[in-house]
């Protein structure tokens, strides 16, 4: 167990942290009360994630590779954060390239902070004796069972290892792993989050994330694609909520295994759909295209564990999601046609 350590605000590092969840993250644990270094390198994220957040003075932000050596140390931004007496007093890990339609051009890259960089940031965190979360993924339980029962987190993995995703999915159930064997071996305090499919405003658009492109196109008058048929389901957490549920889990006082975080509500996507056409105004019609590698449908959470342990349950409804994400869609849309993730 690392040693209590006793500051006036802790210094928590956020791996992924300019990313659609990290970005979140870096801003609820600013509203805490704590310091936030944000580590990331932009493959598939962007600085507009992270824009407001550079004008606080306990926010940091470090462009570096994961699955390069990260020595913090040799950072002089880190001095008024006291880093070299303080050191750092927890880690989210959330820094893995998920890039639905682009995903060739990082399977390499996705491999390696599955593997080489889950070790960086392991040794980190065992340097500073603090606390890790690993953000894994619903995916470690493979593809939707057949009787679609709600899935408990005590369910083996079944994601096949030799696919061309594989990278991530088996990557994602190998970082666990990694986790685990450093709790076993080296005492360090670990977290779980397996996160399931999660929405909200900051999503990349035109990548295949439906929810975003669904919004800018019903906005725009174009095509809302749907990537699969008509049956295609799913279950959407709001970017908030999962959130929340991290920052409960890593409070914790004990480690209670890997936990389910996501939302038990089964979702057809083209009722989805046809309720941003109705937000929106939109007079847009639904087409069906082919199914990306990443665009299959996932297992629901059971989320026993959470609520009992934590004491969390999805407070935002679909409803509120998409009208905040809307929202956001209407007051960046001119922003999000010039940004390219990863530029």
């Amino acid at each position: 167990m690392p040693e209590p350590h006793i500051f006036d605000k802790k210094n928590i590092l956020v791996t992924g942290g300019a990313g659609f969840i990290g970005s979140f993250l870096c801003e609820r644990l600013l509203r805490d009360g704590h310091r936030v270094i944000c580590v990331d390198d932009f493959s598939t994220s962007g600085v507009e994630n992270i824009n407001v957040l550079m004008k606080n003075p306990d926010f940091e932000f470090l462009r570096a590779d994961i699955n390069q050596p990260l020595d913090l140390s040799k950072f002089p931004e880190l001095d008024r954060f006291k880093f070299k007496f303080q050191g750092i007093q927890e880690i989210y890990h959330l820094a893995c390239p998920m890039a639905v339609k682009d995903f060739e051009k990082f399977r390499q890259h996705t491999m390696l902070a599955n593997s080489v960089g889950m070790r960086n940031v392991l040794d980190l965190a065992l340097e500073h004796k603090a606390k890790f979360l690993q953000a894994s993924s619903s995916i470690v339980y493979g593809p939707r069972v057949e009787d679609s029962h709600l899935i408990r987190e005590d369910e083996g993995g079944c994601a096949p290892h030799l696919t061309p995703r594989s990278c991530y999915d088996i990557g994602k159930l190998w970082a666990e792993t990694m986790a685990e064997t450093y709790r076993q071996v080296h005492g360090l305090e670990i977290r779980i989050a397996r996160i399931f499919r999660t929405y909200g405003p900051r999503m990349p658009i035109f990548d295949g994330h439906m929810i975003p492109d669904f919004i800018l196109n019903g906005l725009e008058g174009k095509p809302l694609v749907i990537y699969g048929t008509e049956s295609f389901r799913t279950s959407l957490l709001y970017v908030g909520d999962a959130v929340d549920a991290m920052v409960r889990l890593m409070s914790h006082p004990v480690d209670p295994g890997p936990v389910n975080v996501g939302s038990d509500l089964d979702l057809r996507i083209v009722d989805v759909a046809n309720r941003i056409i109705e937000m929106t105004g939109s007079k847009s019609e639904i087409v069906f295209e082919d199914p990306l590698l990443f665009m299959i449908q996932l297992n629901l959470p059971d989320l026993t564990k959470v609520k009992d342990t934590l004491g969390w349950i999805p407070m935002v409804s679909l409803e509120q999601g998409l009208k905040k994400s809307i929202e956001y869609t209407i007051a960046s849309k001119g922003l999000l046609r010039t940004v390219t993730p990863g530029k």
